[in-house]
């Protein structure tokens, strides 16, 4: 299998390294990506490295998964247009547990691989480095003229906010990063998105000059959607790999949701389908596209992947409760119908509070569905709220006890997909 040519195919290769391809195809090789713990949780953005990850090691090649437990305590600058707050070392350490826990998912680390993952973490080899050591051994390999030449430092340094010294270093800490694993590791090749490519450059840079070596590497493009808005961002935030933090019922509306065009694209970079299995599906899906097999095929491949068959058929299960039959009767679906929908924020309310009545605003405002209640009342006055399917046309709405469905339940429902199930006791 040619990796490159694979992942050409598949839109995830944007800059290549002279010599990568031919590297690739020569030996198995070892190759890194690192994953910055700036929360608990991955989130879809991350899922094209990991993916990457993926297609190298299902190419015998031996994979690296890099998380940065010292870089994290400094920021990449890299697409910012300021810098970011600094973690604290307990966060971080929480971060970096959650981070290689969601990894683990996705690679095979069995030791009697001869190509089996492993995990490194740059705050092993950066605790005991002193500042001296550092711009002594690293430092005096890299000049400024070719730190200041990367887009990610010139764009902030013409930018009003700057950059601070500490954010300036983040390439030469990246770049001792690939150093490190290439003299102890024999890791050749470093991977990432785009905006990597100054960093993981000046890793190849540190590697020649330091040890005379060759190293390698290429970037894959940003993911963007054809609207324009940006890619795993929803009404709620970010879409995350953890089940908590993004139900999968929520993970697999997500990828449902694409357009006809992004889903084109998408169901090359995010699934393992072959060539003629993909043209299959792309030409069925122009035959119908009111029936969104593209769309549904994308969706429970990457959900699979990410949450497993059983939450698959959890979010199927509940999408076709809520959106199968809209014009249907909402009372026809039973409590079994109500409790079993996995993935929809299901909120406790005291019923008390029905007994006199309550505005929709404040409602809404009190179960949290909306922070306040000027935002609660702009979205009904747009017309972005339903009850029990039901959409709401006034802003002094009043709900009550004779609204609930079987005497305990109201179905709240937040612009196209967001639902939430009330539960009055």
């Amino acid at each position: 299998m040619n990796l490159i040519g694979e992942l050409r195919w598949r839109g995830l290769v944007q800059d290549i390294m002279p010599g990568t391809e031919e590297q690739l195809n020569k030996e198995i090789t070892s190759a890194y990506i690192g994953f910055d713990p700036t929360a608990d949780s991955l989130h879809i953005g991350s899922l094209v490295p990991i993916l990457l990850l993926v297609h190298l090691q299902k190419a015998g090649h031996k994979p690296f998964a890099l998380v940065g437990g010292a870089t994290g305590m400094v920021g990449d600058p890299s697409g910012k247009s300021e810098e970011r707050n600094l973690l604290s070392e307990e966060v971080l350490k929480k971060n970096q547990e959650g981070v290689k826990k969601q990894l683990m998912q996705f690679l095979d680390f069995n030791p009697a691989l001869k190509n089996a993952a492993e995990m490194v973490n740059n705050y092993d080899w950066f605790k005991d480095f002193t500042f001296l050591d550092f711009i002594r051994d690293v430092g005096k390999h890299i000049t400024v003229n070719y730190m200041m030449s990367k887009d990610s430092v010139k764009k902030r340094l013409e930018g009003e906010s700057g950059m601070s010294f500490t954010e300036f270093t983040y390439q030469l800490v990246q770049g001792y990063d690939f150093y490190w694993l290439y003299k102890n590791k024999n890791c050749k090749l470093q991977m990432g998105g785009s905006d990597q490519w100054g960093n993981i450059v000046t890793g190849t840079e540190l590697i020649r000059k330091k040890t005379g070596g060759e190293a390698f590497a290429f970037t894959c493009p940003l993911i963007t959607k054809a609207d324009g808005g940006k890619f795993g961002k929803t009404e709620t935030g970010n879409v995350w790999l953890d089940p908590i933090r993004t139900t999968p019922f929520q993970f697999y509306q997500f990828w449902l949701n694409a357009s006809d065009t992004d889903a084109e694209k998408w169901i090359k970079i995010f699934t393992f389908l072959t060539h003629d299995e993909i043209n299959t599906i792309l030409e069925n899906h122009k035959t119908d596209p009111g029936k969104r097999i593209l769309q549904k095929k994308l969706a429970e491949e990457i959900t699979i992947f990410v949450h497993g068959t059983d939450a698959l058929a959890e979010a199927i299960t509940t999408t076709e409760k809520l959106f199968a039959n809209q014009t249907a009767p909402v009372e026809n679906l039973s409590i079994d119908d109500l409790e079993g929908m996995e993935g929809i924020v299901k909120i406790n309310f005291q019923k008390e509070r029905l007994s006199t009545g309550i505005d929709i605003v404040s409602f809404l405002a009190e179960t949290n569905i909306f922070p306040s209640k000027g935002e609660a009342r702009k979205t009904v006055q747009g017309g972005g709220i339903s009850i029990n399917r039901k959409k709401v046309e006034k802003i002094d709405h009043i709900l009550d006890e004779n609204m609930l469905l079987h005497d305990q339940y109201l179905l709240v429902q937040k612009g196209k997909k967001n639902y939430y199930l009330i539960s009055f006791n």
